[in-house]
Formats: structure tokens, sequence, C-alpha cells
């Protein structure tokens, strides 16, 4: 995608997203369909195991399996959501700037680097949300050590009435979860439009994952109401491609208390590939486009770019890629 690098209005990035989107379908979807295979794979596998516990009557087997599958899938969730998120944030900057684009090329680039991108992921999202999940545990302790055990939750034909003062206690810790919930989602919010742009200077710039967090909040200071505005739009997009294709299933695991027939979350699982691999590059794409907006405004890279392009100045290298990734797409030499 050969591109003139200019400032860009929200709308313009929107559109941009769109088009390099459309164009370039299958090498994005086909990036994201790794981290929604292992997935569908995993969840598949759990099916069976799940179906093979039932048959055998093993109960302490089926809690085992399912709270295990869980497990499994959410660190799957983390770590290869995270390198999908990545190859394609490589992918989209080499597309932006009209540099040619694989798949193989793109995770290539970012394997090397796992350790990095994960710890990266795992700083923001603690700096993030942490608050969020402290106040959620807290709540719960105080409803499971002191409010549960007194029966306001399931009280007998013959029980004593409850404890007023329980009452008291329950009503007011309830009001401050929803009052401190509010606000560590308010905080949550702030922190991740801070730390929106780390993942693209991670990978376009090589940077360690710290480094990478300053230079998202330089980068986006100033503009993270745009930047607010576009994860809003990439969220309302996300939830709406998962109603459409999980909406059916949801409804009828609330009607069967949330058992669904095999073939049906078979399905399921299948539909949810597809979600995953269709509607994961818009989140990077768009954030990429937005990256490289901000280091147009900030820092001229417009005029860079262009100074690079007639060998006026050199690029910035990346490490010496191994020998058959430049063979291939010349990965390793003059991107930034």
């Amino acid at each position: 995608m050969e591109t003139t690098l200019r400032p860009l209005t929200l709308g313009e990035i929107l559109d941009k997203t769109a088009e390099l989107y459309r164009s370039n379908f299958l090498l994005l979807a086909g990036i994201s369909s790794v981290y929604g295979g292992i997935l569908l794979v995993l969840s598949l596998l759990q099916i069976g195991a799940q179906q093979a516990a039932k048959s055998m009557h093993m109960n302490t087997g089926l809690i085992v399996v399912s709270v295990v599958g869980l497990v499994v899938l959410y660190l799957a969730i983390f770590v290869a959501g995270g390198l999908a998120v990545a190859a394609n944030t490589r992918a989209v900057g080499w597309l932006y700037l009209g540099e040619p684009a694989s798949i193989g090329a793109a995770y290539r680039t970012i394997l090397p680097r796992t350790g990095r991108y994960l710890w990266l992921m795992t700083i923001t999202y603690f700096r993030a949300w942490f608050p969020c999940v402290v106040i959620y545990a807290a709540y719960a302790a105080v409803i499971l050590v002191y409010i549960r055990p007194t029966g306001v939750f399931s009280p007998t034909p013959h029980a004593p009435p409850p404890d007023p003062s329980k009452m008291i206690v329950f009503l007011v810790s309830s009001v401050a979860f929803l009052f401190l919930l509010l606000g560590s989602l308010i905080f949550g919010i702030i922190m991740s439009l801070r730390y929106a742009l780390a993942v693209p200077a991670c990978t376009v710039e090589n940077l360690k994952a710290r480094a990478a967090i300053r230079r998202s909040i330089q980068l986006s200071k100033g503009s993270r109401g745009r930047i607010f505005m576009l994860g809003l739009l990439a969220l309302i997009i996300q939830l709406g491609m998962t109603g459409i294709t999980q909406g059916f299933f949801i409804v009828v695991g609330i009607k069967h208390q949330g058992v669904l027939p095999v073939w049906m979350s078979v399905v399921q699982q299948f539909l949810a590939f597809l979600t995953n691999s269709f509607v994961g590059p818009i989140y990077a794409t768009g954030f990429t486009l937005f990256y490289y907006d901000q280091r147009v405004r900030k820092e001229g890279y417009d005029i860079e770019r262009m100074m690079q392009t007639a060998g006026m100045s050199q690029p910035e290298l990346e490490p010496p890629a191994p020998v058959e990734e430049i063979a291939i797409s010349d990965t390793g030499s003059g991107h930034e």
C-alpha cells in the first residue's frame, strides 16, 4: 500500500484502516487465524475430554477437565493473542509504508522477541486493571466470608431472620463496591489510553517493554480523546460481530441452563474461529495507523521518511535477521 504520510483526522484513519484491511484481508486475517486456530483446537479438545468424562460418569474428572481447560485456554488467549496482535502490527507497519509483508515474515520477526511482547502486555494490563481486580476480590471476600454464612442469600423456611447488622454491612459494601468499581474502570480506561501505542512502538521501533510504555505515553499525549473514540469503535465492531455469531448460542445456553448439545458446541467453536480471524486485525490495524499519525504530527516522520526514501538519511535498522528471513521478504533491513 503506497501512502503519502501526512496528519490524518480520525475519520481518515478509520477510512485507511478499512481500506488497508479490505485490500490485505487474506494476509491480516491469516495472521489472526493462527491465534483463532489454536483456540479452536484447544476448545475442541476440551469438549472431547468433557464428553469422555461424562460417558464414564466421572463427575470429579469432569470438574478437573473443565477447570484445567479454562486455565489452558486463558493462557493461550494471552500468549497466542498477544503474538497475533504484535504480528499484525508489524505487518500493518510494512503495508502502510509500501513494503512487502507476509504471514511468515511477520511471525518470524516477532517470535524471537516473544518474551518482550508478553512482558509488555503483562505490565500494561497490570497497571491499568489491577485496581479493578483488587476491588472485585475484596467484595467477593466480604460476601463469601462475612455475609454468605449468615444465610442472607439462601434463607430456609424456619431459619431466624438475618442479622440486621449483617444486612447493613452487605448494603454498605455493595454501594462502596459499585462506586469503587466505577472509579477503577475510569482509571483503567485512562491508563489504557496512555499505553495504547506501546505495542506499535515496541514492534516498529524494536523498543523494550518499559521504553515502549514511555514512548506510548509521550506519543499519545494530547490525542487520547481520539484514541478513545478509535478504541470504542473497534470495540463496537468486535461486540457486534460476536453478538451476530454467538448470540444464538448464548440464548440457547440460557434456556438449557448453560448446557449445549455437543454438535452445537462444535459449531459454536468454528464460528468463534472465524470471528477471531476476521475481527482480530481491526484493533492492530487502527492503532498502528494512529501510531504513525502521531509520529507525523509530533516528530515530522513524514519528512524523515521522505529523506530516507530519497537516500538523504539512514533508516533506523532492526537487529540483523536470520538469513532465511532476509531471503524471503527482506524483513530485516530497512524497516522502521
